[in-house]
């Protein structure tokens, strides 16, 4: 059976801290990582490299992350989106979810 090609994962996320460690612990289990820094840098991504799945921040400069996962469900609509942010307030999360993200997660999170 031929190997199977390596997942494509983009972090839309500006702190380069966590995307370092993301993509440290995502590369480690085998998959291949993109990263983006702002909103639009994101969503031009996304759509240029069409990723099997999208982890996205919401406090982004440029395009908030409300924005770029509305866009990409517009563009893109087949992209997972797990959101991944510090905004925690029920109504943060039902605003994630109706806009189209498959997950919510908040920070502070552990990779185990």
């Amino acid at each position: 059976m031929p190997d199977q090609p390596e997942a494509r994962i983009l972090i839309i996320e500006d702190e380069k801290a966590m995307v370092a460690g993301l993509q440290f612990n995502l590369e480690a289990r085998g998959y291949r990582v993109s990263a983006a820094y702002d909103g639009e840098e994101g969503c031009r991504k996304a759509i240029e490299l069409h990723p099997d799945l999208v982890i996205l921040d919401l406090m982004l400069p440029k395009r908030d992350g409300y924005e770029v996962c509305k866009r990409l469900k517009k563009d893109v609509p087949d992209i997972p989106i797990i959101m991944l942010t510090a905004r925690s307030q029920e109504a943060d999360v039902v605003l994630g979810l109706e806009l189209g993200a498959d997950v919510y997660v908040t920070k502070p999170f552990s990779v185990l």
